[in-house]
Parts: structure tokens; sequence; C-alpha cells
């Protein structure tokens, strides 16, 4: 039989989920064997090569299931089920789909690029219509749904390894963007102050001319408010700094947007989707997996004018 596609697997993946913490090559197996999949079917790969189909499939399921909070990532490389899985299960559902998924509130947020905090948030692709969009247009939002699992992929990545692997991502992506003159000074400079609101300091260019002093949060789901900012702001007042930079790798609040807006210091805030696309732009973390080229027609070739 064809492998199903990652809707169709949403189902059998949540069932594996509930029996307990499953890994994606673990749970593939499991699946194939109730599906009955031939070895060449177990083996078959993407176009790219790079992966199993099935594989691939199943990723996507879980997923977008995660989306919704119907699975969780105890570590890396496994899932299990949470209450909210588990409950949907109870009611036996004869199919899991990305409509079923839209009940759930976190999936919506996710699927329509929104954020409930009305925090700003780049768009989340739409899955492509093979019958309305045009070949381009397929491309782009699957092109831009894979940047959206991506960010999602990254920040879960961040949240599960240390503080002190978080001070060391933000010394690699200052660097990798021309700042902290040479990545020695740059280590030495960033983590180590821990001064009143304040965990590190930067030089913006390689003589030190200047500096940009950082805070760093790394939180699953906090927003972080205006008062921890303002903290930060004090902080800046008490060093005679006049710019700094605030990470986070969730969202900031209204609040907190709208008060650095009107400082005498220049202050960015840099939250989790905007931390996820300054590593994707300057390649911290993330490596090319596949790159795809396309060509047109040259008409000047053919023009016999």
């Amino acid at each position: 039989m064809a492998i199903p596609d990652y809707q169709t697997l949403m189902l059998p993946v949540l069932r594996l989920a509930a029996s307990g913490e499953q890994r994606v090559a673990d749970s593939a197996e499991r699946i194939a064997d109730d599906l009955g999949l031939s070895p060449d079917e177990r083996e078959e790969m993407l176009p790219s090569g790079r992966q199993r189909l099935l594989h691939n499939r199943i990723h996507w399921a879980k997923f977008y299931m995660s989306k919704a909070g119907l699975v969780t990532s105890p570590k890396r490389g496994r899932f299990i089920a949470t209450e909210a899985g588990r409950a949907l299960l109870a009611s036996n559902p004869a199919r899991i789909s990305v409509n079923d998924l839209k009940d759930y509130e976190g999936f919506c947020e996710f699927y329509s690029g929104q954020k409930s905090s009305d925090d700003e948030a780049g768009p989340v692709a739409i899955a492509p219509s093979v019958e309305t969009d045009t070949p381009e247009e397929q491309i782009e939002t699957a092109y831009q749904a894979v940047q959206s699992a991506l960010r999602a992929e990254l920040l879960e990545r961040i949240v599960q390894n240390s503080p002190a692997f978080f001070e060391q991502l933000i010394v690699d992506l200052l660097i990798a963007m021309g700042y902290g003159g040479s990545y020695k000074n740059a280590a030495t400079q960033l983590g180590r102050s821990g001064d009143g609101g304040v965990d590190g300091v930067i030089n913006e260019d390689r003589l030190g001319l200047d500096r940009v002093y950082v805070q760093a949060k790394r939180y699953a789901d906090t927003s972080v408010g205006r008062p921890d900012v303002q903290a930060f702001v004090g902080s800046l007042v008490g060093h005679g700094a006049t710019k700094g930079v605030f990470v986070t790798t969730s969202t900031f609040s209204n609040h907190a947007r709208d008060y650095v807006k009107h400082l005498t210091q220049r202050v960015i805030l840099i939250d989790g989707q905007r931390l996820t696309d300054l590593m994707i732009e300057y390649g911290v973390g993330v490596r090319v997996s596949r790159k795809i080229e396309f060509k047109r027609v040259d008409e000047d070739f053919f023009s016999e004018e």
C-alpha cells in the first residue's frame, strides 16, 4: 500500500504517544508494521534522498500535533501524548486532520501567525491548494511552512538547553552579525557581569569605541513585561550606557514595547520570533539542508531581432 499522508498518520502517531514516550524511528517501525508496509516502502526516500518518506511524514504529524498541545517533547528526539491528546483519543476519533487541530487555540495561533498577546509575529504559511495556487505559489507556501517549523524547533531546542547555552548562543549570533570585535573578546564580556539586571556587555565595533549592554531571559511561555524591561533600562542608566539589547525566547508585552519607544537610550527588544529569524539569516544553529534551482526560458537567447 502507499504510505499515508501526514494527516492520516496523526491518529496512529497520537495513539503511540499515548502508550508512552516515543522516538520517531521506533514509532515509524511500529506504524509500518501496523500498516503492513513492504521493505521497499519502509525504505522509500524523499526526492532529495536525505530522509525516509515515512519518517518525514511522521515528523510533520508530530510537529503539527505539538502545536495543538496534543503531544510534547520531554527531551530531544522523543515525544509523548499530553492530557489534551489523551482526551482527544478518549473521544474515539476516526481520523485527525488539520481541520481538527484548528479546534485548539495554540494551533490556531501557530497556523494563522497571530499571537494571542497581540505581540508582533511573522506570517505562518497556510497549506497550499493544488487546485487554486500556481506552482510558484505552492513552492512559496511550502517554503514558508518549512521556515515556520524550523523557527519553532529552534526555540524548542533553546529552551531545552541550559542558561549557559543560551548565553553562548547570543555570543555566536552577535559575532555573526558583526559585533564584539573578536570571538574571544565577546565571550569574555557577555555572560560575565550579572550586575544589576545586565547579563553582559559586548563591543559594538572592533575598536571598542562603544558598548552594547545585554539582558537575556530564557522563557518557554512567560511574556516579558514592562517591569523587567524597565529594570534593564535602570541598569543602563546606572552604567551610563546608551544602548541595550534585551533578548528573550518568549515574547514582549505591548506595554514593554511601547515603553522602549520613548527612551533616550536606544533599547532593542528581540523576542523568540526575531531571535530565530536572525539565527536563520546569519546561519547560527542551522545549516543548509538542500538547495533547489529554478530556471526560466532566456527570452534574449530566442530573439532573432
